[in-house]
């Protein structure tokens, strides 16, 4: 049994970036679809991010003359344009060290 509702709330954040309503009113826009359309319908939508939140505008602009195929199109230049505020803890992995990393030389090496 799938909870559909967790299912659509991953849809809408995808790498730290809230898309919210943005995200299903993208989907069911009409393409072939310009930067310049798409800003002017949703531009003042807010996406949230880890760190603070962006307008659709701000994170779209860089795109200035692109025409989309897809929706599936516009959110990869969201993902691609969204600012640092989305990155979270920057330097930060939870994946640890390398195994040998932070040894000094004279150090026994475990095998």
């Amino acid at each position: 049994m799938s909870n559909s509702n967790s299912d659509s709330d991953a849809e809408d954040r995808q790498m730290g970036i809230e898309l919210g309503d943005v995200n299903d009113e993208i989907e069911s826009h009409d393409y072939p679809a310009s930067t310049e359309e798409l800003i002017d319908e949703y531009g003042d939508r807010e996406l949230e991010l880890p760190n603070g939140s962006q307008t659709f505008a701000e994170v779209l602009e860089p795109a200035e003359n692109k025409t989309y195929e897809s929706a599936a199109e516009v959110r990869q230049d969201v993902f691609n344009f969204v600012g640092s505020d989305a990155v979270g803890r920057e330097d930060y992995s939870d994946r640890g060290t390398a195994p040998d990393e932070g040894k000094g030389e004279d150090e026994p090496k475990s095998l």
